[in-house]
């Protein structure tokens, strides 16, 4: 299946799948504030979890391995599980998905409080809170946002709400940090438990009509011919490419790096402030990457976001290790951090069209979470293997080199649908 388009950064013409016209869209501000804010909380909340790998690991007499593998497995369940999760929000709606998960985390959060052994740590953080992430997070966020506001306020929309769940890292980390600190991190987890289902009533504010009581709203495209359409473009394997790596860093950075800095002989302290300083930077990253995907070529902007990864990064190991140096770091890796969220989404939705958007979303992000699972695990790994993370940030620095280059090939003019198949969109 063949499917050309140019290198235009705005659609000449809209994708042909689209949703049922009985479909009546959500007011915009509500849907920016609720699904936000549960993307603020469920965000917040796994933006910790590297606060526990030491007091969870010297508690119990675990390696470091354990709960990188078991924080590894959770990263790859969320991203196969965002795929199923992607289809049946596409197919019903995302109030009943986020329902579902926001329960899932509160039981998956308390079981980590109760995980005896690596086994249990394995099906509480890792399979039960990596399936309660697919539903509360961007897949599904994103589908609902991209099927409520307009296209040409779309990248906007899902800037703003990728800039809210950095502003719950922002605001969570440091809780979370507080709340190990003041009450232990086992009544911690238990706390975060209760916070989390405060995303069903939020849920409630996310109900489609058109989507809710039965899939009133069924695209024109069937779901196999969306994805032999998405996997025939070259682009969207490139796109797929590009977002292994953001996976790979992110979380390499954001489990390992409270254990790098307390290596070094940092206070603890250290590493949540910087945790909080790369939500509060990203905010403003993620929000200008969505404000100006509606004006440059999102491809360019991958690219662009990936060669200063890599560039800060270089600086931060090559450079004396200092609080200031961390914090430093931590602030530019924030502008940087979720950043690719925005653009990668709204790419999809450019070519793709919307009804379709959070399962093909959801399988792009399941690259991510596979880079996501190779880096925490090789984070782990290769620590208690060599006893430093020495080979994990070079590959941090060579695979944002190879993201550089693998962005710019993408074709981000939307495709025209024929009867059956593709057809070339006019320059």
């Amino acid at each position: 299946m063949n499917a050309k388009n140019s290198t235009s950064n705005e659609p000449s013409q809209p994708a042909q799948a689209s949703v049922s016209t009985s479909f009546t869209p959500i007011p915009l501000l509500q849907v920016l504030i609720c699904g936000a804010a549960v993307i603020s909380l469920a965000m917040g909340v796994r933006h910790g979890f590297g606060l526990w790998l030491q007091p969870m690991t010297q508690a119990h007499e675990w390696s470091r391995q354990n709960f990188s593998f078991a924080i590894a497995v959770q990263n790859l369940t969320w991203g196969l599980v965002g795929v199923f999760s992607g289809m049946l929000a596409d197919r019903f709606g995302a109030f009943r998905i986020i329902v579902v998960c926001a329960l899932l985390y509160a039981l998956g959060l308390f079981g980590m409080a109760y995980a005896s052994t690596p086994q249990m740590l394995l099906l509480t953080t890792g399979l039960l809170i990596g399936c309660a992430q697919a539903g509360t997070t961007y897949a599904v966020i994103y589908g609902l946002i991209g099927r409520n506001v307009p296209p040409e306020k779309r990248s906007w929309a899902m800037g703003v709400a990728a800039a809210a769940g950095s502003f719950g890292q922002f605001l969570m980390v440091p809780t979370e940090g507080w709340l190990i600190a003041w009450a232990g991190w086992q009544t911690a987890l238990i706390i975060l438990a209760c916070a989390v289902l405060v995303i069903l009533p939020l849920a409630l504010g996310l109900r489609e009509p058109g989507f809710t009581g039965g899939a009133t709203s069924i695209a024109k495209q069937s779901v196999a011919h969306a994805l032999k359409e998405a996997f025939g473009l070259p682009s969207f394997r490139l796109l797929m490419s590009g977002y292994f790596v953001c996976g790979f860093q992110v979380v390499f950075i954001a489990v390992h790096m409270p254990g790098y800095l307390k290596d070094h002989g940092l206070a603890p302290e250290v590493a949540s402030y910087a945790l909080a300083l790369i939500g509060l930077f990203n905010i403003f990253g993620t929000y200008a990457a969505g404000a100006l995907g509606d004006r440059f070529a999102k491809n360019k902007m991958l690219s662009a976001i990936y060669f200063g990864r890599a560039v800060a990064i270089g600086v931060f190991i090559c450079t004396p290790l200092s609080p200031i140096s961390v914090y430093i770091f931590a602030s530019v890796m924030g502008v940087l951090w979720l950043s690719t969220v925005p653009p990668t989404n709204a790419v999809i939705a450019q070519i793709f069209g919307v009804a379709h958007l959070s399962m093909l979303g959801g399988f792009v992000f399941l690259s991510h979470q596979l880079g996501s699972f190779m880096g925490v695990w090789l984070g782990g790994f290769l620590y208690d293997l060599y006893g430093n993370y020495d080979i994990v940030w070079y590959l941090c620095i060579a695979l944002g080199l190879f993201a550089t280059f693998i962005n710019l090939p993408i074709k981000i003019t939307p495709i025209q649908r024929g009867v059956g198949e593709l057809k070339p969109v006019a320059a």
